[in-house]
This record gives structure tokens, C-alpha cells and sequence, in this order.
């Protein structure tokens, strides 16, 4: 095997492989002396076939079968010998050796891995946000928790509903006098203040009683997701009040405490406590991390290949046009020309590899591992996600490596991200529960491997839906 490099420019490089004709046909001869002791021809004994014949009925397709091997095998081989490390799938192209007698020839192109020296980050500082649970929040979160166990009883009280009341309805949704798809239901429960409904609804059945047929006149928001051809559109719903239900709460109680499986009340009020400082901590742990994400962009500016910048910016795109399709731009992004908006977000594709490709190479160089035991953790989390289906969620994944890798690349980050943190200078800075968990810019669960605060109302968050 020779081979010859032919340019390099950046990351990008390329060179040729030759083969001499005699192994080519070598190997050629050898396969089919493999093929004759297997196939059974008319007239010949297996492993008696003469090499003639051979070549005649399998010539052409065990060439193709070793050129191929031969090419992948050979390249792979450049490869070591040159000790790089492609940053995607390189491009072959046979230059010539597909005839017999000619020696193979092939070009191999492709971009490198570029270098990365980010080995020491003692020197990062940063803020930490850090908030306490007070009796204020710990009252609310215990309101919350109650709420979520609410019951809502049939009462045959006979009295206008208000606010905090259930109604039990059946309604018609029009448009222009006609109905349309999705408009219409029976016995649907519907609590009045919980906002489960279009803004606006909900609000016009206060004051009504059963028995009594209501028409609700409101317009769909401009972003409704559920059925974009209906956004922005205004519509009449009537609506027939079948019942009236009032919202009970459960008592915090020793028994109310037993009952959900808890030791005791104290069990139970100290659970509500540690999951909701828990929380702050998991919201102070992600802004600190977008912060710090921030930083690692601004810090490192090392080129990145353009290959896989073109597939992130791929998958950005098709994004973006399902949010121009349903008209869902944001109010800054609307007078942008096409050009402007794949500008801005070729430079986010750019940035998101950039980030990647340094977490990546920091948990290599720290030996920063996914266990099984991590894994299996992230499993039961995501089949919790669909009750009553868990099993065949795990099933799926056992059955798909690629899915089971999805699940592999967050933990992974997560971890690269923690050494980091644990080297950093992190001053944290008390602040309200308010504070904490508010984030003008992006939603924690919106975020994204290697989203950023700078990524703000970008794609990933607009266009969650068309994931």
C-alpha cells in the first residue's frame, strides 16, 4: 500500500492510496477459490470448479466485493498509519482499478479533529446562584402538592359557579357558523382558573348555572400549537354546564401521610422541604452551567470542522422552516431576510459544535465515563415519563443502540460539565426563590446539549414541538 498525500488546508485533508494490481488480484483469487468450495454447479464437484469458470459466473461481483473491502480496510490503515482522526465519515473515490490488471487507486478526503488545550479552568470564575427554602415557599410548595392531589366532588348545590369551581360540559366549537376538527366534546371537566383552556375561556362560564347553554367567544392565540391553522382565529364555543363540582383538598394529616406512603406527617413535610431546595439547586445548577457555557465559547475560538457544522446546521434549519411555515417567528426575527436568519444560525451551528467538541475532548482527557449504572438510572427516568407503558420503553431502547446512545450523550455532558465546575472558582450569591427560578431568556427544560444564554428564543426552544 502507498500513500501519497495530495493537499492540506485547515482541517481539512486529503491523499491517495494505491494497491498494486497483483494483490488486487490475489485477493480476487483467493475469494473465489472460496466461492468454488461452497457453490454447486452442474456437472462439478464442489471445491472442483476450474478458476475459469469461476471468473466467468462470479468474477465481476467478488471484484466489487474486494475492491470494497480492500478500500475500506486500506483506508482505515492510512488512517492509523498518519495517526489522525477524521471528524466524520471520510469521502472515498475510486481515481481507477476498477478493470482488471490496473493497480486500485482511491482518494481519500476528509477533516481532522482539530487540537484543544483546555486542560486547566482553575481559573474560571464564576457566580452561582443559591436560594433557601423559607416558610413562604414551603407553604406554597405544600399548597401545590395538595392541589395535586385535589378531588373534585359533585355537589347538588344550586348556585352560579365562580372562580375555583369544576364544571362537568359538552361543547361545540364554530368558525364562521361551521364547526371544525377538534372544536367539539362531551363530559369534558373543566376547572375554572386552572388556564387548562383557550385564555379566555374559562373565564365566561363564571356565573353560570346547570342547565344553562353558554356561548364563550374567543380567539385562539396567534402561537396555538395544537392545530396552527386555527392561530389567531376567533371562534364561539357553546357550551352546555351538565354539573358543578367543588374542588376538595386533602387535610395534612398523619393519615393523609401514611396513605401516599410516607412514615409519618414529618416524613412527609420534610420530603416536600428537601425536594423543593432540591430544586433550586438543580435551577442554580443550570444557569451556572449556561454561564459557564458562555464562557467556555468566548474562551476557546479553535476552528471546527465545516462537516459537522453543516449537519448541525441541517438539523437547526429544518427547525426554523417548520417555525416560518407556521408563522411562529419571533417579533425580532420577522423583518430578517432568509440570508440574515441561515447567518445567525450557521454561527449558532458553529457554536454548538465548538462547545461539543471541547466537552468532549475534557472527558476524554479526565476519563470521564458513562456506567451502566448511570445508564439504567436515565432508563427508569425516561420510562416514568410513559405510565403503564414502562416495559416496552425499555424494551425499545435495549432493542435500539442509537436510542440507547441518546441517552448516553446528556449523561455524559453532564459529567464533563461537573469536572469543570469542580475545578472553577464558584462564588454563590443568595437570591430569592423568585429569582432562582425565574429565566427571562430560555426555559431549563427547553435547553439544550451545549444551548447556551446567548442561544436565547432560538430554534431549540421555538420549534420544541417539531422535535
Amino acid at each position: 500500500m502507498q500513500v501519497i498525500d495530495k493537499s492540506s488546508d485547515g482541517l481539512k485533508r486529503s491523499f491517495n492510496v494505491v494497491i498494486n494490481a497483483d494483490t488486487i488480484e490475489a485477493k480476487i483469487s483467493s475469494r473465489l477459490n472460496e466461492v468454488g468450495q461452497q457453490v454447486r454447479l452442474p456437472g462439478f464437484r464442489p471445491g472442483k470448479v476450474p478458476m475459469n469458470l469461476l471468473k466467468q459466473r462470479f468474477g465481476e461481483a467478488v471484484r466489487g466485493e474486494v475492491l470494497e473491502r480492500t478500500i475500506d480496510e486500506s483506508t482505515q490503515a492510512a488512517l492509523t498509519q498518519k495517526a489522525v482522526k477524521p471528524a466524520m465519515q471520510p469521502k472515498v473515490e475510486v481515481v481507477k482499478g476498477a478493470e482488471e490488471g490496473q493497480d486500485l487507486e482511491f482518494s481519500v478526503q476528509f477533516e481532522v479533529l482539530p487540537e484543544i488545550d483546555a486542560t486547566d479552568f482553575t481559573k474560571l470564575e464564576l457566580t452561582r446562584q443559591k436560594a433557601t427554602v423559607d416558610e413562604k415557599d414551603y407553604n406554597e410548595a405544600v399548597e401545590r402538592f395538595l392541589k395535586g392531589r385535589r378531588t373534585l366532588e359533585k355537589t347538588d348545590e344550586v348556585r352560579p359557579a365562580k372562580a375555583g369551581d369544576a364544571l362537568q360540559v359538552d361543547f361545540i366549537g364554530r368558525m364562521n357558523g361551521e364547526t371544525f376538527d377538534g372544536g367539539s366534546m362531551n363530559d369534558a371537566v373543566l376547572e375554572i382558573g386552572s388556564g387548562q383552556f383557550i385564555p379566555g375561556f374559562e373565564e365566561q362560564l363564571i356565573g353560570a348555572k346547570v342547565g344553562d347553554t353558554v356561548v364563550v367567544s374567543v380567539n385562539f392565540p396567534a402561537n396555538y400549537p395544537n392545530a396552527p391553522e386555527l392561530a389567531g382565529k376567533p371562534a364561539e364555543f357553546e357550551v352546555k354546564v351538565k354539573e358543578l363540582r367543588v374542588v376538595t383538598l386533602p387535610e395534612m394529616t398523619e393519615d393523609f401521610a401514611k396513605s401516599i406512603g410516607d412514615a409519618s406527617l414529618q416524613a412527609l413535610q420534610d420530603r416536600l422541604r428537601f425536594d423543593l431546595q432540591e430544586n433550586y439547586d438543580r435551577a442554580g445548577r443550570m444557569k451556572v452551567k449556561r454561564v459557564l457555557l458562555d464562557k467556555l465559547a468566548e474562551t476557546y475560538k479553535f476552528q471546527v470542522p465545516e462537516g459537522l457544522v453543516d449537519v448541525e446546521f441541517g438539523a437547526i434549519w429544518r427547525q426554523m422552516e417548520q417555525v416560518m411555515k407556521s408563522g411562529q417567528l419571533d417579533d425580532d426575527e420577522k423583518d430578517k431576510s432568509e440570508d440574515e436568519l441561515r447567518k445567525e444560525y450557521r454561527e449558532i451551528a458553529e457554536r454548538r459544535v465548538r462547545l461539543g467538541l471541547l466537552l468532549s475532548d475534557v472527558g476524554q482527557k479526565n476519563n470521564v465515563t458513562v456506567t451502566q449504572d448511570d445508564l439504567r438510572k436515565a432508563l427508569t427516568l425516561e420510562a416514568r415519563m410513559y405510565p403503564g407503558q414502562e416495559m416496552a420503553v425499555v424494551e425499545y431502547y435495549q432493542r435500539n443502540p442509537q436510542a440507547m446512545e441518546a441517552l448516553r450523550a446528556p449523561i455524559f455532558e453532564e459529567k464533563v460539565v461537573d469536572h469543570i465546575l469542580s475545578q472553577a472558582k464558584i462564588t454563590d450569591e443568595p437570591v430569592s426563590a423568585e429569582e432562582i427560578m425565574r429565566d427571562p431568556d430560555v426555559d431549563d427544560e427547553d435547553a439544550t446539549s451545549t444551548e447556551t444564554a446567548a442561544e436565547k428564543k432560538k430554534p431549540a426552544k421555538k420549534a420544541k414541538a417539531a422535535k
